[in-house]
Formats: structure tokens, sequence, C-alpha cells
């Protein structure tokens, strides 16, 4: 689920939760205030039961004084038990407003159960005059019951009078309270919608100012939106297009301006060859050329160029000299650097070079021109391609009686059938087109186990995608050195 989705399910789940915070609240007083309505009405409904229970018992009283009998002895008898169970009821009504009257009510009760009593005991004497009497005295008793209950519900009334006040007062106030909630819930819908359509405006503002910037040639103009939604990730993906175009316009610039000095170069080049039409080229004229044009950029205040200059006329010099005759590893190490140096002015931060080198284990010969072309491949296959370029491992380390020379890089590794081809000396298997200095990859093997006549002086480990390792392990003594021309390759 994407995150203005997100923000959408956010809106309707805060407006659910307030309407159902403002139900459950109002509910909430509702119910009390009904709970409490309905407790004041028990009370007068168990109040009322008195004086019909009491009239029901004189009625029952009265039957029974006419004709006894034992069935009108019972239902005079769950009379009694009616009226004090009503009396139990009424006597927990009891609180400091009635508290007086409600004592004179209970035992005006206990007086009536009590002539009751008398007059069944009485009549099972036979003493039909105090019967008579004591019927007369539970009949009047039962009046003041009566009376009694109306005083008592009058005081019932006058007690909660301020609370029918409070409940008309509390329904009004329930009122207002709806209308604030009502009001609240309109003001945060309204300050919710403005706060989500601004976090969808806004940042379609800023774009649509950038797309005017850039096509109006401004390119400088960088986009700033913050969040993580889906608008936000739209304006971080157009500002990466605005700094790639920016940088493609600066790199078009540059390769102008190189351009314009390569061509330079080549009318001083030109000026140089008609100058020197009668002259036979060779070697050393192509060196003392790069040296004086090396000069020229030093007093030009291009040192840059001058010391990439100096770099190639030692490279060149290096490899047209030393390709037939042995070479201590000192020299290979010393033209390899000159050769990072010339790649690095080329691929400058992409091409990370490290090394790591036992500077006693420098004294070893081996054929010239074996180091480069290795590292050459390595950056070919494993810087060239690459946007941010890779690194390259240089490690020498002495191992008894030979020196491991390792060279590793971080690039796209080759395939197992590429590392069989130059381990079976393949040199017409090696790519990277005009690119190479021509000494094949699987011609450095060949040479290699000529100059030490052994088969294991060279190990590759490689995989696509997991990058390359190149060990050589050189002895340090050379099996049948003696044999001239070994170190030559064919």
């Amino acid at each position: 689920m994407n995150t203005i989705q997100r923000k959408i399910l956010l809106v309707i789940a805060l407006v659910v939760l307030i309407m159902a915070a403002i139900w459950i609240i109002l509910t909430y007083y509702n119910q009390k205030m009904q709970d409490q309505y309905n407790g004041i009405l028990q009370r007068y409904l168990q109040m009322n039961e008195a004086p019909a229970s009491s009239h029901q018992l004189i009625t029952s009283l009265n039957d029974y004084v006419q004709s006894p009998s034992a069935s009108k002895l019972t239902n005079l008898e769950e009379g009694k038990r009616r009226l004090i169970e009503t009396q139990r009821r009424i006597a927990q009504l009891r609180n400091d407003a009635n508290d007086f009257t409600l004592t004179n009510y209970l035992n005006l009760i206990d007086s009536l159960v009590e002539s009751v009593n008398r007059t069944i005991r009485f009549i099972g004497e036979v003493n039909k005059e105090e019967a008579l009497n004591d019927f007369t005295e539970a009949a009047r008793l039962s009046e003041y019951i009566s009376e009694m209950t109306l005083t008592l519900m009058d005081t019932e009334l006058k007690a909660y009078d301020q609370f029918y006040r409070d409940m008309i007062k509390q329904s009004s106030e329930l009122k207002k309270l709806g209308i604030w909630m009502l009001a609240l819930i309109t003001f945060v819908l309204l300050l919710l919608t403005y706060w989500f359509s601004l976090g969808i405006t806004r940042p379609i503002q800023k774009l649509a100012h950038a797309a005017r910037e850039l096509s109006r040639g401004r390119f400088d103009t960088q986009i700033d939106v913050a969040g993580s939604d889906e608008i936000a990730f739209l304006a971080r993906t157009f500002d990466r297009m605005r700094i790639n175009i920016n940088n493609l316009f600066s790199e078009i610039q540059q390769k102008a301006q190189l351009e314009s000095e390569l061509q330079k170069n080549r009318l001083l080049l030109q000026e140089s060859q008609l100058r020197s039409l009668q002259s036979q080229i060779n070697p050393h004229f192509l060196f003392n050329t790069l040296d004086m044009l090396s000069k020229k950029a030093y007093l030009e205040g291009s040192e840059e160029t001058s010391d990439l200059l100096a770099s190639v006329a030692g490279l060149l010099r290096y490899n047209l000299k030393r390709l037939d005759r042995p070479v201590t590893l000192y020299d290979e190490v010393c033209v390899l650097r000159e050769y990072i140096g010339i790649q690095k002015t080329r691929f400058t931060d992409r091409l990370r070079f490290v090394e790591d080198v036992d500077e006693s284990c420098l004294f070893i010969q081996l054929p010239g021109l074996t180091l480069q072309p290795i590292v050459e491949n390595a950056v070919i296959h494993a810087i060239e391609p690459l946007e941010d370029g890779g690194t390259i491992v240089f490690r020498v380390r002495d191992s008894g009686d030979r020196v491991i020379v390792e060279i590793e890089d971080d690039g796209t590794g080759m395939p197992e059938e590429r590392v069989r081809q130059i381990m079976e000396e393949q040199t017409a298997a090696q790519s990277g087109g005009g690119h190479s200095t021509g000494i094949g990859f699987g011609n450095v093997v060949r040479r290699l186990r000529l100059f030490y006549n052994r088969p294991d002086v060279i190990d590759i480990v490689s995989a696509e995608g997991e990058g390359t390792r190149v060990t050589l392990l050189l002895p340090k003594v050379r099996e049948n050195a003696e044999r001239p021309g070994a170190a030559a390759a064919p």
C-alpha cells in the first residue's frame, strides 16, 4: 500500500475515531441520566407498594374476621409476608432528607402487622369484641400508612427537586456539547483536508517550477521535497534526472574543451611533422618529442599534463626496450605505477588502486612487460564498463622459495571458458579491442612458463559477478636459467 493511500485511510480512521468518541460520550451521559431517573422512579414505585399491600392485608383480615377459615388465614399470612417484604425494601430508601419520616413510616407498618396478629389471635380465642377493636385499629393504621406515603413521597419530591433541575440543565448542556463537538469535527476535518491537500499540491508546485526552470536551461535548481510518498519519490527521481542532464552537459563541455586542446595539439604535431619530413622517425625521436611536449606543458603551467606525457614516454620506452630481455620485479612495479598514473588521469576517482608491496621481494627477475597487460586487462574489464568504476588490489609478498604477486579486481569477472582459454595460452581469445598494448593475456602466461620452464607459475580465480584474482607464483631461482633466450616470447 502506498503512502497516499495510508494518508487517506488515516484521515478516515481519525474521523471515525472522533465520531465514535462523541457517540460514546453522549451515550454515557444519557445512560447515566436514565439510570438516575429510573432509580428515583423505582423509589416511588416501592413507596407506593406499601399502601397497596396494607389495603390488601386489611381486606384479607376483614374476610377472615367475617368467616374464619384455613384458606383465608393462608391468604392473610401471605398478605403479611408481602407487607413485611415491602417494608424491608422501603427501609433501604433511607437518606438524610427522609430519615425521621421514614422511621415513623416503618413503625406504622410494624404496628399494623402487630394489630393484624392480635386480631388473628383474638379470633382464635373466640373473643369477638377484642378482635373487632384490633381490626378497627388495623384499618386506622392502614389509612395512616396511605397518608404517610403521600407525605414521604412529597419529601422525596422536595429532596429530588434540585436533581430534576440539574437533569434539565444537563440536557441543555449536552445539546451545547453536541453543537461544539460538531463544530470541532468540522474544524478538524477542514484542517486535515488542508494539510492533506497541501502535502500533495506543494510538491507538485515545486515539480512544476523545476520543470519550467529546466525548460529554460537552468539545471541548478534543486528540488527538495520531504517525505516518503509517491510524489516525493517522483520529485527525487526528477532531481536525479536534472543532475544527470547537468552532468551530461558538463561532460559535453569538457569534451568540447578537450577536442579544442586536441586540435591545437594536432596542429603542433603537424607542424612538427612538416619540419621533420626528412628525418627518420625512430623511437628515440618519439621519446624526445614526448619529452619536449612534457617540458612545454610544464613551462605553460600544465604540470599534470607534463607528468602524464612523461609517464607515457617512460611507458613507451620501457615497452620497446625491455620486451626482449629479463627485468627485475622492481622495474615492472615502477612501470606499473606509471601506467596506473596514466589510467587515473583517465578514470579519476573511478579507478581505485591499492598497493601492498614487500620491497624486499623486488630483486627477482621475470619477463619484461608482465604485470602491465594483466592490470590493463583488469582496467578494461573491471573499471571501464562500470559507471562507478572499481578497485584493483596489487600485492607482493614473500612465500619462502617463491614471490607471490596478486592482482585482484572487483569487476564483473570472467566465465570459466575465458579462464580456460587464457590458461591454455590462446592469445586470440583476448578481448578489449583497440584498448590493449598488443601483449595478450595468454601470451603473458606462455612467456612466464617459458621463462621459468615450469607450468605452475600462474593461477586465475574468477566467476561472473564476483571479480577476478590473478596470482603469479614466481620462483626466486629459475630452472635452466643458463638457457639463452628463455625470456623471449615467440
